[in-house]
């Protein structure tokens, strides 16, 4: 039948149903062309356009649909001459069909036609698309380049050409189908099948895998335009909405686009039922379902987040549809926040809005406990996202701060670092004051909370009490006129008007007396309630406070964490803090200074950025204001900076070298040092450090300067600034000290040493000062040790001056500055020796030898090459030097000035009560240390007074300070300190606090440096893990973090800290042993370490004497990351403790292994756990001696006689247990009778054994 001379009733969705003879009005194709003959059907097919414009499609289908056909045989340029006149033939109906439908008098064979045109124009582009499509990316995985290849020039261009082709071909579709064709159809209605035709291309295109990708936006612009024409106009609502979650289900890249989609076709199309529509298609599938589907759900989740973050709006009535996935998928919660950010904020929402937010953060506040970590993670950056954007209630900042502070602490990394984010979020948009302190807020909130109670208990006075009488009184002339009009009607009705007269005045007067009443009360409870509200803010503003700095001590812990993301989170937070101005936000930024010395340069780096960052930034318009601002910030930094803090300072480099600010900054600073802009005596001391940092060559070149300003006179007026100026000048000459070339050193009459030399004042800071001056005369002067001496001479002089004018009455201040000269000249002596000095002598033996080498011939020189090949020259010479400096020790050190003063100090340290004053003694027992460094006899001649000081003496400085000179003469004379060191592990049982962090960080050094040997006195470390202060306990902790470094080091310890710990003579509770020991067997992970254990400590059972000391051990193997081989040999030791299981403390801990060890067991594992859990279980309800065995059960009824099973003598309670007359318990192995298994002694002092653990342990009771 002709195409034109009867109506199209549908487009076949299937290429071949158009072959097939056909029903009534239904097209068929009559001639489909072969590949040959397609191109000359093309030209003809081109001239009929042009000659009869677009219905020439009605003449020519034939020819496209053979196109098709032939789809995968025509060559590239046929496919898209096709193209490119089914584009045409779109775009020409497109033009021509507004004024045909604006026509009035169209017939009905023309409108038939142009249906049947419109209709065959757009089957053939939407299967020509498709075909392409599905063509393009086929090739475009085909030619996808590998490793060293590329892809071929034409297949390039042919992916490019279709890309720009494809959005011209969906520009003419819609332009097509904005027209009102409809009226082309009988009574406008439109087959689903045309619609279908349009709506599968368009879905096909989609399902590309860069539809996403910004290059694809205007052809992903086209398809969501085109398809929300067929929503409008074509009632195509309800199969985009079926379509959107099928494709979502299986292409999870399109949630961003199909968000997009759904938006623009609700708010620019106006069809916002399809958000209803899609958001009920996803709510009505199950849980089930959604386990299934795990790509789907996190499209679906994707989907939601992002088209609640579009239409908000639109998305609050289909809220309720998804409240049950809400409580179950959080990643489908996460489309919440941006609801609560855009519509469910603000002061002016109605009950039922507050209502639903309120449900909303509730269930955010529910996943915060929930099980899985992401779901935590996820929740925490919500509640970000939420506050970031100022749409968190007031009335919830403290609860979900609370919340978000407690996640700080939690086990997952992610969670942590969300938690941070988060609390630095509620920092920077609080509504409160972060500048205050909870300390400075208490003051003020009780202020005003006693002003509250006052208002209070005035207005309670003022409230008038009201008589019985009085209010009969007031109520009885209004209580009689109503009587009389209700129970006595009158007809007189001239008395009428008068009575209501007087009922009228009486109601007014009783009104405004009301009214002047009601408006009192009101101004006093305005004031009440002000006032209550101002309390009331208090209050949040001091709970807040409480939290930020329960917040900002958690995180400054974080910042020397093993995990680089967390330290970098801490980081960043302390940088917040601090710009933020919070109350002692300073502390987390001084306290990550040090890791500028880390060895992980993701760290290092950002605490120099931080660093850079807050200091680094001046603020002014010209570079003197710039250079001011500068200066002021990093003074602020170096007030009462520690030396190791200016070290770090110096790390980060704050100034760039040859730059104009940096010229500039040098001249400020020197303005504040010198005094020509008046400062203070802080940032005076601040300018030199920093002196010192900016331009070194600038300080050495004006040392006069610097003696003039703060070394000279005016010394003895402020001593700190003396002493930073020494500092100054020792760290640059140490630079210098550091290069290659004749040391630097100035003559003994240079004006520096006379003004340190003569520096001598009774000041509290002079001995800070003159330790300095010591160590730079050493640095820098020609024969140091001259200069010392009559420095020594001079203070001795001074000393017996004041002596004999004040009758012989020793000045203990002057004394102890003496006493403390003489030990800094020791140490600064033997520190010049071993370093200096041997500096010198081997710089000058190289010098030496070069110059030898030149002077001899070539056969020297290869004798010579051959002895330092063998190590001779080298070795031997060294060797010399070092007998040198140590004959000079031992000899010639004390045989100067230095050895008159050791007697006094031995005097003054073992008389305590003669000599009690507190600078005395301790400058004193400091000093003694010191000279022990010269040489081994001093050492050994004092140091039992030494330990004497360190274990009597009541001041903890002395204690403190008698630990670190301790722990420097165990480095330098090992051999005489290795009897004492059980003494230096007893103090860290000291009962001060500082005296037990100096020894365990003492103790840390020399252990993990391997110069004290790890024995059993570790267990004194391990007393610290549950110490009351928490930095001493985080040292504790460090120092076996370090230890567990180590192979298999707290593998050897475990068994004699278990055997000290649990000694009946300590005392421990149960709950500290445990706190002790878990944290212990954390750091156990190896099987075979385990597996050992596990012997070793049921070998413990028979010789523990106590309960206590069994239900330890028990406790002890519960902790234990117990595997199938460790739990094979916790079987084979049944005999070791099935005697004690009788205890609940014994048989607890092991029932919880059977219980850990059953998660996640196979079958026949967890056949052999229920079956040692059923023997544990029997024994301790009924006793050993009351449970059969089950070896025994078989054997007597198999009928055998007792000859082999003859009953043994019972062991002692603790030993091997055995019942008469075939009732025993289970019975130990046969090869265990065979041969008796050796006893294990624990003992942490013997060898170890080849697998690096340890073969005794020995336990002494």
């Amino acid at each position: 039948e002709e195409p034109h001379s009867t109506e199209l009733q549908a487009v076949k969705q299937d290429n071949c149903d158009l072959v097939k003879t056909g029903g009534i009005n239904q097209y068929v194709v009559q001639d489909v062309v072969s590949p040959k003959q397609l191109p000359l059907q093309l030209n003809k097919f081109k001239a009929a356009l042009r000659s009869q414009g677009p219905l020439c499609i009605l003449e020519y289908f034939d020819t496209g649909y053979s196109v098709l056909q032939h789809f995968n045989s025509v060559e590239l340029a046929v496919k898209e001459d096709t193209l490119e006149l089914l584009v045409k033939v779109v775009s020409g109906l497109a033009v021509s069909l507004p004024s045909l439908l604006a026509s009035t008098s169209i017939s009905a064979a023309e409108r038939r036609d142009n249906l049947n045109a419109v209709k065959m124009s757009v089957f053939l582009l939407c299967k020509l698309t498709e075909s392409l499509e599905s063509a393009s990316y086929r090739q475009s995985i085909v030619t996808a380049p590998g490793k060293g290849s590329k892809k071929s020039k034409s297949s390039i261009e042919g992916l490019l050409q279709w890309d720009s082709e494809r959005e011209g071909v969906l520009q003419n579709l819609i332009q097509l189908l904005q027209l009102d064709i409809r009226s082309l159809w009988s009574l406008s209605l439109v087959e689903e099948e045309f619609i279908s035709c349009v709506t599968c291309c368009c879905y096909k295109l989609l399902e590309n895998p860069t539809i996403g990708h910004v290059k694809s936006k205007p052809t992903r612009d086209c398809i969501i335009h085109l398809l929300g024409l067929l929503i409008k106009k074509y009632n195509h609502l309800l199969g985009a909405s079926v379509k959107v979650i099928q494709l979502l289900q299986h292409f999870e890249q399109l949630s961003s686009v199909f968000a997009q989609a759904v938006s623009v076709w609700s708010m620019e199309y106006g069809v916002r039922a399809i958000i209803g529509e899609v958001i009920r298609e996803i709510g009505q599938k199950s849980s089930e379902e959604l386990a299934r589907e795990g790509s789907g759900v996190k499209a679906f989740s994707t989907f939601l987040s992002e088209l609640s973050g579009l239409v908000p709006e639109l998305m609050i009535p289909n809220i309720s549809v998804l409240i049950t996935h809400l409580e179950g998928e959080v990643d489908n919660a996460v489309l919440h926040p941006l609801i609560l950010m855009r519509v469910l904020s603000g002061d002016g929402l109605d009950e039922t809005s507050k209502a639903d937010r309120d449900r909303f953060f509730d269930i955010l506040q529910e996943h915060l406990h929930d099980t899985h970590s992401h779901v935590r993670t996820r929740v925490l950056q919500v509640y970000t996202r939420i506050v970031n954007s100022k749409a968190l209630p007031l009335c919830r900042y403290s609860e979900v701060m609370e919340l978000a502070v407690g996640r700080l602490m939690d086990k997952s990394i992610n969670v942590v670092k969300s938690a941070i984010q988060l609390v630095a979020a509620f920092i920077a948009h609080n509504p409160y004051s972060c500048k205050l302190s909870s300390a400075d807020l208490k003051k003020p909130l009780e202020k005003e909370t006693a002003k509250l109670r006052e208002m209070k208990e005035e207005l309670a006075e003022k409230a008038p009490v009201i008589k019985a009488s009085e209010l009969w009184a007031a109520m009885e002339p209004e209580l009689l006129v109503t009587v009389r009009t209700v129970l006595e009607p009158t007809n007189d009705a001239e008395e009428e008007p008068e009575e209501d007269s007087n009922v009228e005045a009486a109601e007014n007067d009783m009104a405004t007396a009301v009214k002047i009443k009601e408006e009192g009360k009101e101004g006093e409870d305005g004031e009440l309630k002000k006032q209550e509200m101002l309390v009331q803010y208090l209050k949040d503003t001091e709970t807040f406070a409480l939290q930020v700095e329960r917040a900002i001590s958690i995180i400054n812990t974080m910042l020397y964490w093993k995990t680089t993301s967390v330290v970098q989170e801490a980081v960043q937070f302390c940088v917040t803090v601090c710009e933020f101005s919070v109350a002692n936000s300073v502390s987390g930024v001084r306290r990550m200074l040090p890791l500028v010395w880390s060895t992980d340069a993701a760290n290092k780096d950002a605490v120099i950025q931080a660093y850079k960052r807050l200091y680094l930034n001046p603020q002014g318009d010209t570079v003197r204001n710039k250079a001011q601002s500068l200066v002021d910030n990093l003074s602020e930094l170096m007030i009462d900076a520690s030396l190791g803090t200016i070290q770090c300072l110096e790390e980060i480099e704050f100034f760039a070298s040859g730059s104009n600010l940096q010229s500039t900054v040098v001249q400020v600073l020197w303005e504040r040092f010198t005094g020509k802009r008046e400062t203070s005596a802080l940032h005076k001391r601040a300018a030199v450090l920093l002196l010192g940092m900016a331009a070194r060559e600038v300080v050495l070149s004006n040392l006069d300067t610097l003696c003039s300003v703060a070394v000279g006179e005016k010394a003895t007026q402020d001593f700190l600034l003396a002493r930073d100026t020494v500092i100054t000048i020792c760290s640059i000459t140490d630079h210098v000290r550091q290069s290659k070339g004749a040391p630097f050193r100035l003559p003994q009459d240079h004006q520096l040493f006379t003004c340190l030399t003569q520096a001598i004042a009774e000041d509290p800071f002079w001995q800070s000062f003159m330790e300095q001056a010591v160590r730079l005369i050493f640095f820098l002067a020609e024969s140091p040790e001259q200069l010392c001496s009559r420095l020594l001479q001079r203070s001795a002089r001074l000393l017996l001056d004041q002596i004999s004018e004040g009758g012989e009455v020793l000045n203990c201040v002057c004394l102890a500055q003496l006493l403390a000269l003489c030990g800094c000249v020791a140490f600064w002596q033997v520190s010049h020796l071993e370093r200096s000095v041997s500096a010198e002598l081997r710089r000058r033996r190289g010098e030496t030898e070069e110059r030898e080498e030149k002077e001899k011939g070539p056969s020297s020189k290869a004798k010579v090459a051959m002895e330092e090949e063998l190590g001779l020259i080298g070795a031997s010479a060294e060797d010399t030097e070092a007998e040198l400096i140590r004959r000079i020790c031992e000899t010639e050190l004390l045989g100067n000035l230095l050895s008159a003063f050791l007697p006094l100090l031995v005097k003054v340290c073992s008389s305590p009560g003669r000599y009690s004053h507190p600078q005395l003694t301790t400058a004193a027992c400091l000093a003694l240390s010191q000279y022990m460094m010269i040489n081994p006899s001093v050492c050994e001649e004092n140091i039992r007074l030494m330990f004497t000081v360190l274990e009597r003496s009541t001041l903890p400085v002395v204690r403190a300070n008698a630990i670190i000179a301790l722990g420097d003469l165990i480095v330098r004379f090992p051999n005489i300190l290795e009897p004492w060191t059980q003494n230096l592990y007893a103090r860290l049982s000291d009962e001060e606090p500082s005296v037990r962090q100096t020894a365990v960080t003492v103790l840390t050094q020399l252990v993990l440096k391997d110069v004290l040997k790890v024995k059993g006195q570790v267990s004194e470390v391990a007393l610290l893990l549950i110490d009351p202060e928490a930095h001493i306990t985080s040292l504790a902790l460090n120092f076996f973090n370090e230890l567990a470094s180590k192979d298999n080091a707290i593998y050897n310890l475990l068994p004699d800290i278990i055997s000290r710990l649990s000694d009946p003579e300590r005392g421990m509770s149960s709950e500290d042993f445990n706190t002790i020991m878990k944290q212990l067997f954390s750091y156990i992970t190896k099987e075979r370490q385990t597996e050992s254990l596990v012997e070793k400590l049921c070998q413990r059972f028979r010789t523990a004497k106590t309960e206590r000391q069994w239900c330890d051990v028990a406790m002890s193997l519960s902790l234990l990351s117990m595997c199938e081989r460790g739990f094979k040999r916790l079987q084979e030791c049944w005999e070791c403790y099935s005697d004690k299981l009788t205890e609940a403390g014994v048989y607890q801990p092991l029932l919880s292994i059977a219980s850990k060890l059953r998660r996640g067991a196979k079958p026949q594992f967890k056949a052999q756990i229920d079956e040692f859990e059923k023997r544990l279980t029997a024994v301790h309800t009924r006793g050993l001696e009351n449970v059969e065995s089950p070896e025994m059960d078989e054997e007597n009824k198999n009928g055998k006689t007792s000859g082999d099973a003859a009953p043994r003598s019972r062991q002692s309670k603790r030993g091997w247990t055995s019942a008469l007359h075939g009732d025993d318990s289970f019975v130990t192995p046969q090869r265990s009778r065979k041969s008796k298994k050796p006893v294990i002694t624990f003992s942490s002092d013997e060898g170890e054994d080849d697998e690096g653990g340890f073969l005794h342990f020995q336990h002494y009771i």
